[in-house]
């Protein structure tokens, strides 16, 4: 059994910093991806990773200025309904539908490009169709 050790501490340092961060919020649009610091989280909650807690997320919708609601994304492919699978620039990536959240803008890191039209209209039917 492999036992990860949290870095709570270290996440809470750079929560602060980032919460501390006073600038514009960036451009975004529905569809697009982005890097987002998500931190390090409890139980079976996605984590980030690196130095920034970050990895990639999906702008599901974008809710008020500075405020959308987000899918995380992971390179590590996985089936069923809480997934949905897709390729960006030749990387075959899993959208975790059950992972959605809401975050502030100061979490939005970096811009790494848009979704085509189709995969997004399949993440945003399989959100729906999770809810259900």
């Amino acid at each position: 059994m492999l036992i990860r050790v949290k870095r709570f501490s270290e996440w809470m340092s750079f929560k602060e910093m980032l919460h501390s961060i006073i600038h514009k919020p960036p451009m975004v649009s529905d569809g697009e991806m982005w890097w987002a610091s998500l931190g390090e989280n409890i139980g079976a909650e996605i984590n980030g990773k690196d130095r920034r807690f970050s990895r990639p997320v999906i702008i599901l919708r974008k809710l008020a200025n500075g405020f959308y609601i987000i899918i995380p994304v992971t390179t590590q492919v996985h089936y069923g309904s809480w997934y949905v699978n897709f390729k960006q620039k030749g990387i075959e990536m899993s959208a975790c539908l059950h992972q959605v959240r809401s975050i502030d803008y100061r979490r939005v890191l970096r811009c790494l490009g848009q979704l085509d039209d189709p995969d997004f209209n399949r993440v945003k039917e399989g959100f729906l169709k999770l809810c259900k």
